[in-house]
């Protein structure tokens, strides 16, 4: 991490990470930047800065970028939801990434590792107040993916892999900044239940939520309101979950001095 004081990167994509998040901080002041909400808090006397990014790994980089640019943090924490590849994860699990892919038009790549220090500091913290986090592999996507090809497609090689859509273009730009970066995801949907829709279906060009493309969609599939319900309640209680876990998280990361 940083020099005494530093400040922390916090990077999530939408309100509904972030909520949970804010609702045990003890007082935070919002901003803006480049058209996206920012969070400042202190934690034990460094500057918290969080930024929604919005979705996708387009919003994630550039959300990235203007962070670092207004708050040169010292370290980077990326969190929010994932569904699992693999039987093995539940409902409010909680992962911490140890490898990081990209699946793109050109395949699947993988991106140096996060730091590997951080997460052992954060992994063992957590674990000192009885929150395990596991260890796995995220998969950032720029949409909805079916998981039974991706699981052929890894072939066992990845524990516990997460379908997510932003961490490895957080991962990039943090690396190109020469800033450590660890990431969480709580699971927000289980290996066995494959998403009906595209996320294009409910957004902009840009992966905004658009209100009158989701109901367009329900109404033309109705079919999907039961599974939509489902998600819901799976984001609540994974929600609940990972602000536990990203209070933690931050905990460990400004007790440390940082390098």
């Amino acid at each position: 991490m940083a020099k005494e004081n530093k400040s922390l990167g916090v990077v999530a994509a939408m309100p509904q990470e972030i909520a949970p998040v804010l609702a045990r901080i003890k007082g935070y002041a919002r901003g803006n930047i480049d058209g996206r909400n920012l969070y400042r808090f202190p934690v034990n006397g460094s500057l918290v800065y969080l930024i929604e990014s919005g979705m996708g790994p387009a919003q994630a980089a550039a959300a990235t970028r203007a962070l670092i640019r207004h708050a040169a943090p010292g370290a980077i924490l990326n969190f929010g939801f994932g569904g699992a590849v693999l039987a093995g994860l539940e409902v409010g699990e909680l992962v911490l990434a140890d490898r990081v892919f990209r699946l793109d038009q050109e395949g699947l790549g993988e991106l140096p590792q996060p730091d590997a220090a951080l997460a052992s500091l954060v992994q063992d913290y957590s674990a000192k107040v009885g929150v395990q986090l596991r260890r796995g592999g995220f998969i950032t996507a720029c949409g909805i993916r079916n998981k039974t090809e991706m699981a052929s497609r890894l072939g066992g090689s990845t524990p516990l892999p997460l379908l997510e859509m932003e961490t490895a273009a957080v991962l990039e730009q943090a690396q190109s900044a020469g800033i450590p970066l660890v990431a969480i995801r709580g699971v927000s949907d289980a290996a066995d239940e494959e998403l009906g829709f595209a996320i294009e279906e409910f957004c902009d060009a840009d992966l905004h939520l658009v209100p009158w493309r989701v109901a367009w969609t329900i109404a033309k599939r109705p079919y999907l309101i039961p599974q939509l319900i489902r998600l819901a309640g799976n984001s609540r209680r994974a929600g609940k979950r990972l602000a536990l876990a990203v209070e933690l998280a931050l905990q460990a990361l400004t007790r440390q001095p940082q390098p």
